[in-house]
This record gives C-alpha cells, structure tokens and sequence, in this order.
C-alpha cells in the first residue's frame, strides 16, 4: 500500500517516511502554518501464524477486532518468506458436534487454517513460520449497480483513496496552508501509527478519514446506526477515542452547507479512528473523524457507495481551502 500510494503522489508533494513506516505527503500551500493533517490508515484486519502444528496446520491469532462468526471457511493468503501460499480458516465439522456445541459460536482458540501441507516440517520447508500474515482474499468488484463496489479491506483503503485524491486536487488549487497527507500503519491494533506520525510530522489540525457504519441493512435500526450508502460523508460527533473539538465540527458542517454537500451524523459507542490519538500531539490538535458509511467492515467482504467518497473529497477540498490561520484562531480553545 505505501509503495502504491508514494508510486501515485509522486510530484504532488514532498515525501517522507517515519521508522514505524508510517508515510507523509506533504502539500505546500500559501503558507506554513497552518499544518492541516489528513490521515488514513494502510494496514487492514488480518491474522498472524502463532504455530504449526506436527500435522502441517497454522494457528494463529487475531491482527485486528475479529468476530469469529466470519472467520469460518474465510479463503486466506498466507505471506511466507519464500512466497504466497493459498489456505483456508478450518475447524471442527459441525457433524461432530453436539446440539449444544452447535448453537455456540466457535472460538478463535478451536480454528487453523489449512494450506495444504502434510507436516510441520513440510509447511516450513514452505518457508511458513511464526509471525507470518495471513490476510483474507476477497478482490474487488462492481456490483451490479456500478455505484456500489465489494473488495477487503476498504477499511481503509477507501480513506487512502480519498487521501490520494485530496491531495491531488489541491496540487491544482490555491490553499492558505500547508497541507500533511498521512498514510499511517497499525491503526487496526491500537492506533499506534498516528501515534507516531503526530510525533513526526506536528499539526495545528487534524482529520481522520475512515470507513463509518452503515445502517441500512436488515436488523439494524436507525437507533443503532443511522448511516446510509449513497446519502454523503458522515461527521462524528462522539467514539471512543474522540470526542471532537466542537467549533471545527461546526466549522465544516458549515462549508457543506456552502458547498451543497450533504453530510450524516454518526455516533460510533464502540471503536476510533487516528484522530484519536493525532488529537494529544503537542500541545492538543482539534480533530475530527470524517467517514462514508460502509457496510460489513471488520469481515473479509465490504460495500462502499462511491458517491459517498466523491462527496468526501469534495468536502475536504472546500475545507482545506478555507482554513486559514484566521479560521484556525476561531476552532482553537
């Protein structure tokens, strides 16, 4: 992902890297300060090789937030030191199981995936070992309504999408600041990337750009999330890592209005996103979670309507081209 992302900025911005592998683009605009931050996380959910057992299968354990119900028959990848090896996530036939056992959802600890091999010492002559990643394969594709598209790991790499194209664009466009692309890595286990690119690259403002939740599926009320694909970008007002700086909420709440863009509300009780650790750099960053609702994230196969991230770009493009140091002198406490 990094090496796609840099290959595609190339001329847009000034490149650098980070020791946690975390990767900035940088904008220049009209001047230094003040430091707008974008941030999108590459890394995506996956698994990791923990052991092999005598019979040639993997345990493994969890890179990410899993739930276990879509793990089961999930076709695999598994990245060894000497190439790709093709698996699947296997457990026990529910033909040997109880009623009990059936009505119970099986646990990570009871799975493996199998690739094939008869033996440990065959999976490692594969070059297979502990530690190894192990990633779902889902590839991506149109459905057949050509605005809704399916493939893993949209969460994130739609944000990275509209991190690309945001910064694209503004290579076109005057801005009254200097802009940080951050492509940032292991948000999915902790948000330990934005952690040390807020160290790397300070900002005076920061947004998170990532997959929100959608609600408009079968079994989910408006209650719980009021998400739908198709009706624009989402602005949250509270996660669990963030509670945002409510003056730049308002603040770009307003240019949709300007711009014509409709935006949604989101509350998310459960997860966060890199603004909630971009937020503590310095001396405190306001921040905001900008998201398009998604749905299935956290599974092998998610649903994205594209019109949501064109919208995305558009708004972040009216932002960034309004927030000056006099805009910033009113978000700031």
């Amino acid at each position: 992902m990094r090496d796609v992302l840099a290959r595609r900025l190339s001329g847009v911005g000034e490149m650098e890297r980070d020791g946690l592998g975390n990767l900035c683009c940088r904008a220049p605009g009209g001047s230094e300060r003040p430091r707008v931050g974008l941030a999108a996380h590459m890394d995506e959910i996956g698994l990791t090789v923990t052991d092999v057992t005598d019979d040639g299968f993997l345990r493994f354990l969890p890179l990410g937030g899993w739930w276990e119900q879509v793990m089961l028959a999930q076709r695999v990848t598994v990245h060894s030191r000497t190439g790709v090896l093709d698996g699947v996530v296997g457990s026990k036939p529910p033909h040997l199981l109880s009623t009990d056992e059936r009505r119970k959802i099986v646990e990570k600890k009871a799975m493996f995936i199998d690739i094939g091999a008869g033996s440990r010492r065959e999976a490692e002559e594969w070059g297979v070992r502990p530690g190894d990643a192990v990633v779902p394969v889902c590839p991506f594709v149109p459905l057949h309504n050509p605005d809704l598209v399916m493939a893993k790991a949209l969460d994130d790499r739609a944000g990275c999408a509209v991190l690309l194209e945001v910064l694209r664009r503004l290579a076109e466009v005057p801005h009254p600041n200097a802009v940080y692309g951050l492509a940032t890595v292991q948000e999915e286990v902790g948000l330990r990337g934005a952690e040390g690119a807020a160290r790397s690259w300070p900002l005076d403002v920061a947004f998170a750009l990532d997959v929100g939740i959608a609600g408009d599926t079968p079994g989910v009320s408006r209650d719980e999330a009021r998400g739908r694909l198709g009706a624009g970008p989402s602005l949250c007002v509270v996660d669990a890592s963030l509670v945002p700086n409510p003056r730049l909420r308002d603040f770009v709440a307003d240019v949709a209005a300007e711009e014509g863009i409709a935006v949604q509300w989101e509350a998310m009780p459960g997860g966060g996103t890199d603004a909630g650790r971009l937020q503590f750099a310095g001396h405190g960053v306001p921040s905001l979670y900008v998201g398009f609702p998604t749905r299935y994230i956290h599974s092998a196969a998610s649903v994205i309507h594209l019109g949501d991230l064109e919208a995305t770009v558009d708004l972040l493009v009216a932002v960034i081209r309004r927030l000056d140091a006099a805009a910033m002198e009113q978000i700031r406490p």
